[in-house]
């Protein structure tokens, strides 16, 4: 019993001090910057903890397995090629929750790497994963280029991003803020409708960070300390959009990408950690939150993503196929162009 206690007063302690006092940036107040926290305009996204109380009390949580194969569903894979340089193609790979490999151009690009065993600033409890990585570490070629949309744990993981870049010394691109967090060098800090691009290869490969409807914490009192948001890669291969973690809202910052940008050739959506809405309707899609921001893109190939990695919220982990099944019944013309991706094999896409 003392042991438990033990444990839970050191978590507390540890998260209290992870964001007690942080300010991960300062600057001039903006349309969705008040000088001191970041927030979407018109649409809140902050519980409070007394809603944390009530969920945690009256949420119905699925049971996962503690473990399942990393493919989804299972077959054969190959480790990814070093290099992608066909004109027109596009290459991908799904690693898990919000963790994708894309090849295209010559340029290696990794989104959210996500490779630790817990999303948790604590090794010994925190969410845990279920699936091993589909690409260990060791596979994983050369990488140029990473994006990370913000700061939860299982998008911006500290010890993988340390690792990648003592391997690769790949370009960081972020929203502002989160490079405090990352603290590598030669990070590039994003506001929204900002751009950069990838060094090596001037003009090849250009990244936009645009709004996502969703909010940022570490710990106890950071909270939207630092911004979040959704990436617009356009590359010689076709653009790709990834949209991080986000809500739907009313669907006007999909439609938004599609105005600014044009349809983009793939679009990658997150389709998990949903359960229950009244919780997390406005932070996460659904699976038919994620076939509306589908329509709205337009993209004639979309890919789910944040799902069957780590339990994070109350729905089971065979729920986001089941979901999404049901959300792109009866149209045929949905259902050819948006997948789940397998874990770990390869998807190639002339463009």
């Amino acid at each position: 019993m003392w042991t438990v206690f033990f444990l839970l007063a050191l978590a507390f302690a540890l998260l209290y001090a992870a964001g007690l006092g942080r300010v991960y940036y300062r600057g001039p107040e903006t349309a969705h910057f008040d000088g001191k926290r970041f927030f979407n305009p018109g649409f809140p996204t902050d519980k409070s903890r007394a809603d944390l109380i009530r969920w945690r009390l009256t949420g119905r949580r699925a049971k996962w397995p503690d473990a399942r194969p990393h493919r989804y569903p299972p077959q054969p894979s190959a480790p990814p090629p070093e290099r992608v340089d066909a004109s027109g193609t596009i290459r991908v790979t799904y690693i898990g929750q919000a963790t994708f490999l894309i090849q295209a151009a010559g340029v290696n690009i990794l989104t959210d790497p996500f490779l630790s065993s817990r999303a948790s600033p604590l090794p010994f409890m925190g969410p845990r994963r279920v699936r091993p990585l589909a690409i260990p570490f060791a596979d994983l070629p050369r990488i140029d280029l990473v994006l990370v949309s913000h700061n939860h744990y299982d998008h911006l993981d500290r010890p993988a991003l340390g690792r990648l870049y003592r391997r690769d010394e790949p370009l960081i691109v972020t929203p502002l803020g989160n490079d405090r967090i990352i603290g590598l060098p030669g990070i590039r800090a994003l506001d929204w409708g900002q751009d950069a691009e990838l060094n090596s290869q001037p003009g090849s490969v250009r990244v936009t960070l645009e709004p996502a409807l969703h909010w940022s914490a570490r710990g106890l009192y950071d909270r939207r300390r630092a911004l979040w948001g959704a990436f617009v890669i356009a590359t010689p291969a076709g653009m790709v959009y990834f949209a991080g973690d986000t809500a739907y809202g009313d669907g006007a910052h999909f439609r938004a990408i599609r105005e600014k940008h044009g349809v983009p050739a793939l679009a990658l959506l997150p389709v998990g950690a949903y359960e229950p809405r009244w919780f997390m309707g406005n932070v996460h899609m659904n699976p038919a939150d994620a076939v509306a921001a589908w329509r709205d893109l337009g993209a004639p190939r979309t890919l789910g993503m944040h799902f069957g990695t780590i339990q994070l919220t109350d729905e089971g982990i065979d729920a986001p196929a089941d979901d999404l099944r049901a959300a792109l019944a009866g149209d045929a013309q949905a259902a050819a162009r948006f997948h789940l991706p397998p874990f770990g094999m390869g998807l190639e896409y002339r463009i």
